[in-house]
């Protein structure tokens, strides 16, 4: 409540007057003293000149109200006259100047408070433009203000920042499409596309426009004349995945028909030297017991010295140890060419303790009385658990590029890069003229002072990036051993693993001379991904269907058929199915870009597949197959694929039944499905995201006969017949095939209008 002002007669108590007169001039003495500390502490001391009045005296003398109007203290009540009554202090010369020093000092500080005060202004005017614009919205008439309104506000924002997210995805997602992969498997150009942003990068893969639509034959003839390459493979896991590793090695990295190939296969020599080995970070505090007995029982874990992780820095630290610690076998198996010699090829070291699932030939050299010391490998491969490996399949192609003569110039065009005629040398997988080494004793002088420089895998190009698929790539030992020692490298450890392993090959000092070898047919992802690159299990007979309709569907697609011809230089090569161009003075003028039409995106038909299609669950084609019929439904191109349930009629289920059954007698067996071959089909599987996958990947891939029982049955009747007698045989009880192809498939004959 305010003060009020009493009137009281100072006469009638004089003694009140007097103690009052005393205590306030023992309350101006202690201000005094007060005030003097004030400006020593702040002032430097002045000497107080003689004849003049105290500033207690001076404050006795002055009347004092009977009470303070101010509701300030006392004592800063009392200390305002000190400093504006007193005008001998002003007038005092020695006083005066330091306040004059305490003012140059604000002014000497002015400028940098001006500056903070001018980006509080800049700051305070964003923050009122904010703050205006805030409180227009939050006064509109439609800004919600009841609980209801607000709960339903929030709702429809998150809607519409979950929809604003799926649609970025889906924008930057370059995988919209499924791929074409039956060109893949057909054009070398399709296969390796090449890179109009850097076209000196790559070596000749990159640089086939030709149309050429036969891919080269593979396994070349002189495969099993070269020694076998040295293959370090491995296997990405983590601490927890312990039923995965029990899977890969009793598939995989055991079996017989992975690591001998199909048919009576090898015996192994191909394989002798491919070691496979589980790579993990630092295992997590509750599992380290358990990865200790696990490495004690089967001798093939690594522990990197890094915590476990996908793409902060593991990829590098595996090739970091592996080029310090990664051995293989010898070559134990004299071949006719003898095996190259390299930069690495004196490095050697005593064997360490064997897996169980390590080449048998390596088993057999330990136990025997001088076991031979182990050399570096040719290749380090990188693998994610969760795809399946053909290491026949595998060590077939690297080895090919291994023994491959590089090009001497060190460039390719895109004239050389079309298919010529058959008397010119034989061409290689990737599109790239190569020349296999002679067999000859000094085959090898020609790598003695140049390592190979290989990339491999499976290239994924789009928009931003291309690089090889993380599922499975494979570094050359010179890489490798540039990739630990180059501290440029060091520095791009982190992010996805696989791009940033195509940005050190760009980084190669001799990165002109880096083949990126690429492998689109023969690596997918599991039938039942539901991927782009997901498609039915696919094996040479079915691969050779699918080069055959392709052939025709380009020769329609490009304008030659019957009612159009190809220019005068070029010709149509039957027997390869492919565009040939002449190896004449006047065919080096020709431009190939002639030969492209502009038909847009390549077909969908390209991308078809008779198991599974992109972005759809798969079903199997009847509910009620048994376990070998469902895996046989999951073969690219099987009978068994192909069939649709007539729903429509009366006797759909004894008609599903039969088609299983007539499906299931009619399927290929495994030397039919390689064509007589040991390798040249399915390298990788990838995607298998659950243990039934990968349990149905192995069925399909290494499990099977060589002849099925009606193949068995045919075979015994063609040795027992003539051509005549088998007709005629054939004529009355045909119900599938043609006079022409007697034995044909109901899916052959169904495809090619032969019923």
């Amino acid at each position: 409540m305010p003060h009020s002002v009493e009137l009281v007669d100072t006469r009638s108590r004089p003694s009140y007057e007097e103690d009052y007169t005393s205590s306030s001039s023992s309350e101006s003495t202690h201000m005094s003293r007060f005030q003097s500390r004030r400006s020593h502490f702040l002032l430097p001391p002045s000497p107080v000149p003689s004849g003049h009045s105290s500033v207690a005296s001076s404050a006795s003398s002055t009347p004092i109200p009977s009470r303070s109007g101010s509701p300030l203290p006392q004592f800063l009540v009392n200390s305002r006259p000190v400093l504006s009554t007193t005008s001998d202090t002003d007038s005092d010369p020695t006083t005066a100047t330091p306040l004059r020093n305490r003012n140059l000092w604000r002014q000497e500080r002015r400028s940098w408070w001006q500056i903070s005060r001018r980006s509080r202004r800049r700051h305070g005017r964003t923050w009122r433009f904010l703050n205006r614009w805030a409180k227009r919205i939050v006064r509109h008439p439609l800004f919600p203000r009841q609980p209801i309104t607000i709960v339903l506000s929030l709702i429809l924002l998150s809607l519409f920042a979950i929809l604003l997210t799926l649609f970025l995805i889906y924008i930057l997602n370059p995988d919209k499409d499924p791929l074409p992969w039956r060109a893949y498997c057909s054009m070398p150009s399709m296969n390796s596309p090449p890179d109009p942003t850097n076209p000196s990068l790559y070596h000749d893969p990159f640089h086939n426009y030709s149309i050429g639509m036969s891919a080269p034959a593979f396994p070349h003839d002189e495969l099993d004349t070269l020694p076998p390459a040295g293959l370090f493979v491995g296997v990405f896991s983590t601490d927890s995945a312990f039923e995965r590793r029990a899977l890969v090695r009793s598939t995989w990295a055991s079996h017989p028909r992975s690591r001998e190939g199909a048919g009576d296969g090898d015996d192994g020599v191909g394989t002798s030297r491919t070691i496979v080995r589980f790579i993990l970070g630092q295992p997590r505090k509750d599992w380290e017991r358990r990865i200790q007995l696990e490495m004690e029982e089967y001798h093939d874990i690594i522990i990197l010295p890094v915590a476990e992780n996908m793409n902060a820095g593991k990829s590098h630290t595996y090739f970091s140890w592996a080029s310090i610690n990664a051995w293989v076998p010898p070559v134990y198996m004299k071949t006719p060419v003898p095996p190259p010699l390299f930069s690495y090829s004196n490095a050697s070291k005593p064997p360490p303790p064997l897996a169980s699932h390590d080449p048998s030939d390596a088993w057999q050299d330990l136990s025997s009385p001088q076991p031979q010391a182990w050399v570096r490998p040719d290749f380090v491969v990188k693998v994610d658990d969760d795809a399946f490996v053909m290491l026949a399949e595998l060590e077939a192609r690297l080895r090919l590029e291994m023994h491959a003569k590089p090009p001497a110039d060190g460039s390719s065009s895109q004239r050389n890069a079309i298919h010529r005629r058959s008397d010119t040398p034989p061409r290689h997988n990737n599109g790239s003229y190569r020349k296999l080494l002679s067999v000859q004793t000094n085959a090898y002088s020609t790598f003695q002072d140049q390592d190979p420089l290989i990339y491999w895998g499976y290239l994924v190009t789009n928009r931003l990036h291309r690089f090889m698929a993380g599922e499975l790539y494979a570094l050359s030992w010179s890489l490798v051993d540039w990739v630990a020692r180059d501290p440029s490298v060091k520095e791009l450890t982190r992010g996805a693993e696989d791009k940033q392993t195509a940005k050190w090959m760009k980084m190669h000092p001799q990165a002109e001379k880096v083949r990126w070898i690429s492998e689109r047919c023969w690596i997918y992802d599991h039938p039942r991904a539901g991927t782009v690159y997901g498609h039915g299990f696919l094996f040479p007979s079915e691969v050779r269907r699918v080069r055959k309709s392709m052939s025709s569907a380009l020769k329609h697609l490009l304008h030659f058929g019957a009612s159009s011809s190809l220019p005068s230089s070029l010709s149509w090569d039957t027997e390869t199915q492919a565009i040939s161009l002449p190896s004449s003075p006047d065919s080096e003028q020709f431009d190939p870009n002639e030969l492209l039409t502009p038909y847009g995106g390549t077909p969908a038909s390209w991308a078809q597949s008779s198991v599974s299609t992109f972005h759809v669950r798969y079903t199997p084609p009847v509910s009620d197959l048994g376990t070998l019929e469902s895996i046989e439904a999951l073969v690219e191109g099987s009978e068994m694929s192909s069939i649709r349930p007539d729903t429509t009629s009366s006797l759909s289920t004894t008609s599903t039944q039969d088609a299983v059954s007539r499906a299931w007698a009619n399927r290929e067996g495994r030397n039919a499905r390689y064509e007589g071959k040991r390798v040249g089909g399915t390298i990788v599987v990838h995607f298998i995201k659950q243990n039934t996958w990968f349990l149905e990947t192995a069925l399909a891939l290494l499990e099977g006969d060589d002849y099925t029982q009606a193949e068995s049955q045919k075979q015994d009747i063609l040795e027992d017949c003539d051509s005549d007698e088998t007709q005629n045989i054939f004529d009355g009880q045909r119900t599938i095939g043609s006079l022409d192809s007697p034995f044909a498939t109901y899916a052959e004959t169904v495809r090619y209008g032969r019923r």
